[in-house]
């Protein structure tokens, strides 16, 4: 084994005969300073900023990046994506050049990127401003290219590569302390909002639809289970007057896609029971894209679906869009209080929808009135 060392930049080399060579570098405190943290990030750039010194980086051959896993990159080339969201959710404006710590992950956006996890630590793309690397393979006629970044190594410490759920305070599969203690007592209704697809108006949606059970004087949980990480729609909950509010970033994930199903549904599951178990008195969950989507399509036919979520309100951008998602609804048994979103924006669409289904379309800001909002609470409601 050789070592070599470099005072400019904090280097050691481990060669490893079997895998290839495996480079250690170490950060330094100054330099920690200077790395520009991203949302999906936020629980580990909390204590990377109390103790950079538990922390190197590993680079190599040998590395293949996993979901999850948090890389330390350098700003390449700006493109789609010029700010970086912040660990509170502020754009910060990025530079050719700055190093940036963000997570490798899978994404799915009809509207934006089809992006992969590379196999390496090669050059690839910030896919999402939230802080998610992968490498972009389609992406809509529409946008700019996305911005390239240049992974430096993964983030670790002497246990081994960072991952995103190494430092979440959610765990799937370990409940929470109040979860616990909730199971076997009746769970709160639980109201899901889906949509036609990306930007039907689902987060709008359930924004209004947590402030007028909010405004009716209920305690509203509010979460969103599938996704891209990002701070926009747990602000917009919290805003709207849900406490308290999660998404899968709570629970280590940077986004959904390409998780296992059985991943995916119990995400479902521990989300509603945390935020059930939080004392509220009603649950409001996100889920995310259109009903096409894989792990939503078959999500809506799993009985954990039917036993878990009371009813639904669906999101659409025009009538013809809410007409056949009302029947896949429909067709896979699941309960739709209203269809709302996007198309009730304009009242032409509006009139079109009201004569075609046989759910109430209700404008959406109208889910601010408490008499509105309250009319779609479920009767029904399950033991945790």
């Amino acid at each position: 084994m050789s070592i070599s060392t470099s005072l400019e930049t904090d280097i050691f080399a481990t060669p490893n005969a079997a895998a290839g060579d495996v480079r250690q570098e170490l950060i330094g405190a100054e330099r920690a300073l200077k790395i520009r943290a991203a949302y999906t990030t936020r629980f580990v750039a909390t204590e990377f900023s109390k103790h950079p010194e538990d922390f190197h980086l590993i680079a190599g051959a040998a590395i293949t990046p996993q979901p999850g896993d948090v890389v330390i990159a350098r700003v390449a080339e700006i493109g789609k994506h010029t700010r970086l969201e912040s660990p509170v959710s502020r754009r910060q404006l990025m530079f050719v050049g700055q190093e940036i710590m963000v997570a490798y992950g899978n994404r799915y956006a009809p509207d934006q990127f089809l992006a992969h996890v590379p196999d390496s630590l090669e050059p690839c793309h910030l896919i999402a401003g939230g802080g998610l690397a992968g490498y972009v393979t389609q992406m809509h006629t529409s946008i700019d290219a996305a911005t390239a970044i240049e992974p430096i190594g993964l983030l670790a410490t002497n246990d081994g590569v960072v991952n995103l759920r190494d430092f979440a305070p959610l765990q799937v599969g370990t409940p929470s302390l109040a979860a616990l203690r909730a199971e076997g007592t009746v769970r709160p209704p639980v109201i899901a909002v889906l949509g036609t697809s990306m930007n039907s108006g689902k987060s709008t949606t359930l924004g209004c639809l947590v402030n007028g059970l909010s405004n009716a004087g209920l305690n509203v949980a509010a979460g969103k289970a599938t996704g891209t990480g990002a701070g926009n729609d747990p602000n917009l909950f919290i805003d709207a007057g849900a406490f308290p509010v999660c998404d899968f970033t709570d629970f280590g994930y940077p986004t959904t896609f390409k998780l296992g199903y059985e991943q995916v549904r119990d995400l479902l599951a521990a989300m509603i029971n945390e935020q059930a178990a939080s004392g509220a008195d009603v649950v409001v969950i996100e889920i995310a894209d259109g009903l096409y989507q894989g792990e939503t399509s078959r999500l809506l036919r799993d009985p954990l679906f039917a036993a878990y979520v009371d009813t639904v309100v669906f999101s659409a951008q025009d009538a013809l869009g809410a007409r056949a998602g009302l029947d896949v609804l429909q067709d896979a048994g699941v309960p739709v209080a209203a269809i709302s979103g996007l198309l009730t924006a304009s009242p032409l669409a509006t009139a079109e929808a009201a004569a075609q289904l046989e759910v109430r379309v209700i404008d959406t800001y109208a889910l601010c009135r408490p008499e509105v909002a309250t009319a779609l609470l479920p009767v029904r409601a399950a033991s945790l």
